[in-house]
């Protein structure tokens, strides 16, 4: 029994040895076959390391590829009952603070009072309250395929990416909304006649999870990337962006009933709104480029939807007020969850959805900074004028194209290199030029200021990607236009020897970058031992 057992185990041996050998010999030839660069990428998508990729493997770039998720995710629209529940909506909404602006430090100068006419008279919401059938926000349901715990899926699915390029900035009025576009579409009116459920720039539409799942009931939360035309003919186009429409609903798995309802675009930053708007009536003309500070856009629901028809027990319609002339007070009953997940973690599954970049953490700046020293790895910082990772635009004054910053998130910071290596070896973070100002005044932390005063030393418009020492002492930096520049030029045309191309690897922004990345990493290398 003895040598049965030493001869079982010799064989798993001899069976361990030939399989690591031949992974060996596999990635050996892998690795001939692709390169370093190209093995790098194949293996950040190879997720089980078999070196095969699987058709959930591929996804990603699939995805990537055609723009549109797969069709089994959507189902047709029904028509819903007039007779069913009802629920009231109220809208909530405080003007944009026109000081935030950056064109307001010159007191608008050049700009024409007609160019902002929509945005200064734009003081309150179109429709202050509303009453939609429960049925309507079946469109906020999961698929049968996406029944688990912050499993994300599209409600409206963008149809743009980097290679479809941006819609027309040259449009007053919305298309007509199709299928779930619709409901979005009514709400959205509540603030102003003419939203665009599609926004111009990906990532466009709207994105879903379970937060919360109870036995009649599902708790879903959701982001709507969304604009307003706030002009109308024979004014130019004026386009108002904000950052995301974020929320949740709390309906019952089969749509009847609404206990709850809330949408809004979040105010926890300095600035919170794109605007653009253009001087002339064509493509080509110049456009004008500012964000700012919206305190409050938000719609809530006054309470649970309820019967808009009410019966008795044999069916009979009865008056919805009791004999004393008072409305009829329904009871509703307590939803006990069974599994729910906490509101930042569906946020987060949420904002990766729309933007893959984050799947590397981007954390606030002084945050980054601590981590950073706590993990002895250095930080990689992007400093913007408007967000990384919501719907305020990075564009460059006068050019009605997607700029940098927009740029920079649907291409190199999400190809999979960028991804495992920012993962393996920094701490990332984004920041707003306004935030970092302000912190550079406050003198109640001397080494925060610090920090911002040493970012600011390098920054140039619009976006610098910044390499440092937990510190704060720069190590790499590169102005995002330049890195741009450079990327779209031949290899043999850049005179600089800061950067360099990959010969074995296509895409020439993602080997560039990659390059910064390992060239900050050898600069630091003094000033970690």
């Amino acid at each position: 029994r003895l040598a049965l057992v030493l001869a079982a185990l010799a064989a798993l041996v001899a069976v361990k040895y030939y399989r690591d050998a031949e992974v060996a010999r596999q990635q050996e030839l892998a690795l001939k076959s692709l390169g370093s660069e190209g093995l790098f990428l194949f293996s950040s998508l190879d997720t089980n390391n078999d070196l095969h990729l699987s058709p959930e493997e591929f996804k990603p770039i699939a995805e990537k590829l055609t723009g549109v998720p797969p069709t089994s995710e959507f189902e047709e629209e029904e028509t819903p009952d007039p007779n069913g529940e009802t629920l009231s909506i109220m809208a909530k909404f405080q003007p944009l603070v026109m000081e935030t602006m950056t064109k307001s430090k010159d007191g608008f100068l050049g700009i024409s009072h007609v160019a902002l006419s929509g945005l200064r008279n734009w003081t309150a919401p179109a429709a202050p309250r509303s009453v939609l059938l429960a049925r309507q926000f079946k469109a906020f349901l999961p698929p049968k395929n996406k029944l688990d715990l912050g499993e994300p899926w599209w409600i409206i699915p963008s149809e743009l990416n980097i290679f479809t390029g941006y819609l027309s900035n040259n449009r007053f009025y919305p298309p007509p909304p199709k299928g779930k576009e619709v409901i979005i579409h009514r709400l959205l009116s509540m603030f102003h006649p003419r939203p665009f459920v599609k926004t111009r720039f990906a990532p466009q539409g709207a994105v879903a999870c379970i937060q919360a799942i109870s036995t009649f009931y599902y708790t879903i939360a959701f982001r709507i990337h969304a604009e307003f035309q706030l002009n109308e003919p024979p004014d130019f186009p004026f386009w108002f962006s904000p950052a995301q429409f974020t929320g949740h609903i709390t309906l019952s798995k089969d749509s009847s009933h609404v206990r709850e309802f809330r949408l809004f675009v979040p105010n926890n930053r300095s600035l919170n709104v794109d605007m653009e708007w253009l001087y002339g009536a064509s493509e080509s003309s110049n456009m004008e480029v500012d964000i700012g500070y919206l305190p409050q856009m938000e719609l809530e629901s006054q309470g649970p939807s309820i019967p808009s028809v009410i019966h008795d027990e044999n069916g009979n319609v009865i008056d919805s007020r009791d004999p004393s002339g008072e409305p009829i007070q329904f009871v509703f009953e307590e939803i006990t969850w069974q599994q729910e997940i906490p509101w930042e973690e569906a946020a987060q599954k949420l904002e990766v959805a729309m933007y893959p970049f984050k799947k590397v953490s981007y954390l606030p700046f002084t945050e980054a900074f601590e981590r950073a020293k706590a993990e002895k790895k250095l930080v990689h910082s992007i400093l913007l004028w408007g967000a990384l990772d919501d719907q305020k635009q990075q564009t460059t004054v006068c050019l009605p194209v997607p700029g940098s910053g927009r740029t920079l998130r649907e291409t190199v910071l999400e190809s999979s290199p960028i991804l495992a290596l920012l993962n393996e070896s920094f701490i990332s973070s984004w920041s707003l030029v306004k935030e970092l100002e302000e912190l550079q005044t406050n003198r109640e932390n001397e080494f925060y200021s610090k920090l911002a005063d040493l970012h600011l030393e390098k920054y140039n418009f619009p976006v610098e990607m910044i390499i440092c020492l937990p510190n704060g002492t720069v190590v790499h930096h590169i102005n995002a236009n330049y890195f741009l520049d450079i990327t779209s030029m031949k290899p043999e045309d850049v005179e600089s020897s800061i950067f360099s191309f990959s010969t074995n690897f296509e895409d020439p922004s993602t080997a560039t970058y990659l390059q910064f990345l390992k060239e900050g990493l050898q600069r630091a290398k003094p000033y970690l031992q």
